[in-house]
């Protein structure tokens, strides 16, 4: 990666962006946890949240990734809540497409992923850049069924 590249990838936003994560830390009793490591880079990502009926209540993340893995943190978190599984996992999908295929940028709420698009000639992020989304995924996953043994 040359230097050129290296300062498209990581812009001003995308540095702002790392800086200032919403719903940062964990919650004291959440229905759903879940941790995510990307074994390429080591970034993980673990997320509590709660849910009011199928709707995440509040969200909150522990980060620890590189710069884009915290982007997209950032900015996926500023979307959580209200969220349903289906529109995270369409979320999670369609950034995997704009990342891997070339594919078009999220749906809003998530439209704000589009810093991202320089990270699409970089395979060896787009783990860390998907880690928020699959951390959520998973804790939902986890708060549901801990609903349905309930």
């Amino acid at each position: 990666m040359s230097d050129s590249d290296l300062v498209k990838l990581y812009s001003g936003r995308i540095l702002e962006l790392a800086a200032d994560i919403p719903h940062h830390g964990r919650l004291p009793a959440p229905d759903g946890t879940a941790r995510k490591r990307s074994p390429l880079c080591g970034s993980t990502v673990t997320v509590d949240l709660t849910l009011e009926g199928d709707r995440i209540a509040s969200y909150g993340q522990d980060v620890k990734a590189c710069a884009l893995g915290q982007a997209a943190a950032s900015l996926t978190a500023r979307a959580m809540i209200g969220r349903t599984r289906d529109e995270v996992a369409r979320a999670r999908a369609e950034l995997e497409a704009m990342l891997k295929r070339g594919g078009p940028v999220p749906a809003a709420p998530f439209d704000g992923l589009e810093v991202l698009l320089p990270a699409r000639d970089y395979a060896n992020r787009h783990a860390s850049i998907l880690l928020s989304l699959d951390a959520t995924l998973a804790a939902m996953d986890a708060a549901l069924t801990a609903r349905a043994a309930g």
